[in-house]
């Protein structure tokens, strides 16, 4: 039975914080590629508002955008769990005032879809990732971002409707664009070197938050599909799966151990114990980027970077 991973985002919510709102100037301090600047002395008075559902998407606006763009982030807190956001009125008011919106869609952040339903925007531009992927709501796993080819295809959207928005920019739209496809070239290397060197290992997982990124290096996970999805959707696994589990690491039949580092409960402080114990390095991996000092580009070297080193040194990174 495959479960659908809405659920658990229609039954956990939280109100979102003031502090989950980040402004471009938040964004930009950790780009790592610098937007063009060719034409940033004819910068127009009046820039495009535009909003990133999670703070991944946000950067990418912000890197594409640069000069011509306001942008805020919606979930950017790496100290929680994105699944339990619920919207606030500041946050419909955030999403409602944008012109352009990115948002991740398969469930995850479904409150922006009724916000923009509830302040219909005849101009606004929203990029679904779903979508944009064309991905089916039964799409198990919802962490697109770690899907390699997810932000470059988010980004030539971004730059698109940027440019339709903005046409006497169009130039410097594309010129970002093509900075932020070149910056991905460090993250793309390191991940053929993971595949290269660690390809076919076996990790265990908490939750499937890395899970596109582990099957691009090409890194068996052996945790049931069931208990991933069971911690996903906030439910207790089985005892089944729970022992099955638990025997990845006292058979030592995995390598390295990939948890959630926003959502730790009694059962994943007990799995980190039981690594411990048997001496399978851990790995934490985030939902939203980590700020400050990241952009989209770092985060993933790092979570590469961190993965390579579980492997080959036995060395743990429970945080970035």
């Amino acid at each position: 039975m495959r479960l659908r991973p809405a659920s658990r985002l229609h039954t956990r919510t939280v109100l979102l914080a003031a502090a989950g709102l980040a402004s471009v100037a938040a964004l930009a301090t950790g780009c790592s590629s610098s937007p063009s600047t060719s034409n940033a002395g004819n910068a127009s008075s009046t820039k495009i508002d535009a909003v990133g559902a999670e703070n991944e998407y946000a950067d990418v606006l912000s890197q594409i955008g640069g000069t011509y763009i306001n942008v805020s982030a919606i979930m950017s807190n790496p100290s929680t769990d994105p699944h339990t956001f619920e919207a606030s009125p500041q946050v419909a008011e955030e999403v409602s005032g944008a012109q352009l919106v990115v948002q991740n869609g398969v469930g995850y952040d479904d409150f922006m879809t009724k916000i923009e339903q509830d302040n219909s925007g005849a101009n606004r531009k929203v990029i679904d990732v779903q979508t944009l992927l064309g991905l089916p709501d039964s799409t198990p796993n919802p962490h697109l971002w770690y899907q390699p080819s997810t932000m470059p295809a988010v980004a030539a959207a971004i730059a698109g409707d940027l440019e339709s928005l903005d046409p006497s920019q169009s130039s410097y739209f594309k010129a970002n664009l093509t900075t932020f496809d070149n910056s991905l070239g460090a993250y793309d290397s390191a991940l053929a070197t993971l595949k290269s060197k660690y390809g076919g290992e076996a990790v265990a997982t908490t939750e499937p938050v890395a899970d596109y990124l582990l099957q691009a290096a090409g890194i068996n996970n052996l945790t049931p599909w069931a208990f991933q999805a069971d911690v996903m959707n906030g439910t207790d696994p089985s005892p089944q799966d729970v022992a099955t589990e638990q025997g990845l690491f006292t058979g030592h039949k995995v390598k390295v151990f990939v948890y959630n580092q926003q959502v730790t409960d009694s059962l994943t402080q007990s799995l980190l114990t039981l690594a411990h114990q048997n001496d399978i390095p851990v790995v934490g991996v985030y939902e939203t980027m980590p700020t400050p000092g990241y952009d989209y580009q770092k985060w993933m070297l790092a979570e590469v970077s961190a993965l390579s080193n579980a492997f080959g040194s036995g060395v743990s990174a429970p945080t970035l």
